[in-house]
């Protein structure tokens, strides 16, 4: 199906406003690298101050031309691109690439100028990739819109291809976007396109991860991003992609954000600057990677091998220690290292000398290389259903040596069975790099990063998307008469929940010291007493709880307590009273919590609760709502997880109830993000399976 971007990454023609004959130049590097690439549309320079350059027409101007353009790159002054791009307009130019800095990474009147960039985009319809950007690369079509030296060719030499599957790359850094290709390049990995987002005054990296994820030529997505601009269509690519499953690699800079978020909740004080995002990135099942070379290890094991079928894997080699040092890679990163059958091993046995070992780590010795042992133990663990991937670690420094013959090992990765990954411990030759490419093998030289692609093959494998939440579980209630301030107490917070239907425990709010006796009688004891003040939303850090009173006396005496603590940590608070409710019996203690991303939305967040939620900081977020089914999920990836499931002998806590209820405060957020900033429960206590859970504290932030 066509796509709205196919002139801009294939077009027919391409007018170079502001070209150069000077090659040392970058408008003249854009004429030379697009001819060096062989482009086989037509090339239009644009400049008045020539009448030819390098044997092709200038012309003085875009409207000059008299023929269609799919495509102008512009490479001028920023004060004269907005001229330049309404003449493009009026000449019918369907897309253009600005390379002109000087706008909006400037402020001001460049910020300004970028605005009426992105304004002339809607006005005209003409797509618009930069300003401040490093053009494209399109490897299949031959488009080489960029100055960057990482697409030059060399005379003579032949590009190394091991994989069949090509890469997509898109990033919002010139710089990396190319880096990427570079290193990719090396490696062997085939590209179908890379392309610079640059300043996104119109055309975002949303818009462009789309066009990877419909084009047929890209398998494998490798994403670099500052910040999201086009959520809408990002979220719509996101979601494609995982209905497609094709795998996005995703590189999310800017983590450490020079500020704070100004937030009442520790939901919203704990997620940092990049909570959000990852919490996107799970839910479409994104492959998070920190590290440029890590990013191109996963990207060059899923574009040379298939999904496995589970996380059991054989390790083979030509040394034992190398072959350890495989398998504890792979094991520290969860995956099983499973000692094979003793049918296996007797069959593996007879390709080796008899001081190898065919246990699982499988080391054929040295001799294996030249016996052939190697490629046969290869081919029994291929063919075997007691693995599900094959990790060969060998030395591949050899300039004349050829450790697989091509025609026996090419049928059994062609046959696409389970992942085979090569790994060299010594520094792979370029002869053994092509010898081995012939057979589709990337040859990867970092063992840690081969491990977190392994494992992240494997979780790949098993991610499926979420399925449509059901809204109508939690009925639309009016919660505006809770919402008259920005801040509520906890009693407000609660009366709020309860009207949103939310389930809580029976509490009263005393406000006078006469109305103690009958909020006794109704609640009963052991009790638990808690100052109330919108203005005090951490409690406990002004002495405003007491627990476990039992006594008529020590609630009389709790209640004054309570309420000069407040009045001498802070005097300035609007006091409502104290409130009083049943001792919860004892649980798991659990944070639930939402907030609001500046950028997606509404975020649910579950973690360990309790007055260590912010020492261990274990917790995950998620974008709302979520369901049952999710939230379960949620909690199954938290460290603390263990202690929700019959840990050293406990009872095994209420999960299905909990889950429940973070799939329903996930629905109230989504509903009312409009006016709910955040909502903190914490501690929610899980009880014993089929006990519930009890809400003991709780926050609401209305919208300001």
């Amino acid at each position: 199906m066509p796509h709205p971007l196919d002139s801009f990454f294939a077009p027919a023609s391409i007018a170079l406003i502001g070209a150069s004959r000077d090659h040392e130049k970058i408008p003249g590097r854009l004429l030379s690298m697009l001819r060096k690439n062989e482009y086989p549309g037509k090339i239009y320079p644009v400049n008045p101050n020539y009448a030819d350059i390098d044997g092709l027409a200038c012309y003085g101007s875009i409207g000059d031309i008299g023929a269609p353009i799919d495509l102008a790159v512009i490479i001028i002054p920023a004060r004269a691109v907005l001229s330049a791009l309404e003449q493009c307009a009026a000449a019918g130019v369907k897309n253009a690439v600005i390379i002109s800095s000087g706008f909006a990474e400037e402020g001001g009147d460049s910020a300004a100028m970028q605005d009426a960039i992105a304004a002339l985009a809607r006005r005209t319809g003409m797509r618009i990739s930069g300003p401040n950007a490093e053009g494209f690369f399109s490897q299949v079509q031959r488009v080489a819109a960029t100055f960057s030296p990482a697409v030059d060719v060399k005379p003579g030499v032949v590009p190394l291809v091991a994989t069949k599957k090509r890469i997509g790359i898109v990033a919002q850094s010139g710089g990396i976007g190319f880096a990427y290709y570079h290193r990719a390049r090396a490696l062997g990995i085939a590209v179908s396109y890379v392309v610079s987002a640059g300043n996104e005054s119109d055309l975002g990296a949303g818009e462009f991860l789309d066009y990877m994820v419909q084009d047929s030529s890209t398998e494998v997505i490798l994403l670099f991003i500052e910040g999201i601009r086009d959520v809408d269509k990002f979220l719509v690519a996101a979601r494609r992609a995982a209905e497609m499953k094709k795998p996005v690699i995703v590189t999310k800079v800017g983590r450490s954000g020079a500020g704070q978020r100004a937030a009442a909740s520790h939901t919203a004080s704990m997620a940092g600057w990049s909570a959000a995002y990852d919490a996107v990135f799970a839910k479409y099942g994104f492959i998070v990677s920190n590290d440029l070379d890590e990013a191109l290890t996963i990207a060059a094991v899923l574009a040379s091998n298939p999904l496995p079928k589970g996380d059991r894997v054989a390790v083979v080699t030509v040394s034992g220690g190398a072959g350890i040092w495989g398998a504890d890679t792979v094991a520290l990163q969860g995956l099983q290292v499973p000692e094979l059958s003793e049918k296996v091993q007797v069959g593996i046995k007879q390709l080796m000398p008899s001081y190898g070992t065919a246990r699982n780590p499988i080391d054929v010795t040295a001799q294996g290389v030249t016996s052939g042992g190697l490629q046969k133990s290869v081919d029994v663990l291929a063919a075997s259903d007691e693995v599900d991937a094959i990790l060969v670690v060998l030395s591949l420094s050899s300039e004349v040596r050829r450790p697989f013959k091509e025609e026996k090992l090419t049928p059994v990765l062609s046959a696409q069975h389970k992942p085979v990954v090569f790994y060299s411990y010594t520094v792979p030759s370029d002869f053994a790099r092509r010898e081995l490419a012939k057979s589709g093998v990337v040859v990867l030289s970092g063992l840690t990063h081969v491990g977190v692609a392994m494992r992240r093959l494997v979780d790949f494998a098993k991610f499926s998307l979420p399925k449509p939440v059901d809204e109508t579980r939690l009925p639309a209630r009016d919660l505006s008469v809770h919402l008259k301030s920005a801040v509520l107490s906890e009693a407000d917070s609660k009366s709020l929940l309860r009207t949103a239907g939310i389930a809580l425990p029976d509490e009263v709010l005393v406000r006078d010291k006469s109305e103690l006796d009958e909020a006794v009688a109704r609640v009963g004891f052991p009790l638990a007493m808690k100052i109330q003040s919108p203005d005090i939303a951490h409690k406990s850090e002004v002495g405003g709880v007491r627990v476990n009173i039992t006594t008529k006396g020590e609630v009389f005496l709790a209640f004054e307590a309570l309420l000069d603590n407040a009045r001498r940590h802070r005097p300035e608070a609007t006091i409502q009273g104290v409130l009083v409710g049943l001792m919860a019996k004892r649980g798991v203690e659990i944070i639930v919590g939402t907030m609001l991303d500046e950028t997606f939305g509404p975020m649910v967040m579950v973690g360990l609760g309790g007055i260590t939620t912010e020492l261990f900081r274990d917790v995950v977020y998620r974008p709302v709502p979520v369901d049952a089914e999710a939230a379960g999920a949620m909690l199954a990836s938290l460290k603390a997880a263990p202690l929700l499931n019959a840990f050293r002998g406990a009872a095994k806590a209420d999960v299905a109830a909990l889950a429940q209820l973070i799939a329903d405060i996930s629905a109230l957020a989504a509903r009312e993000g409009k006016e709910i900033a955040e909502i903190e429960l914490n501690p929610v206590l899980v009880h014993a399976e089929g006990q519930g859970v009890t809400i003991v504290d709780a926050l609401v932030v209305g919208r300001k």
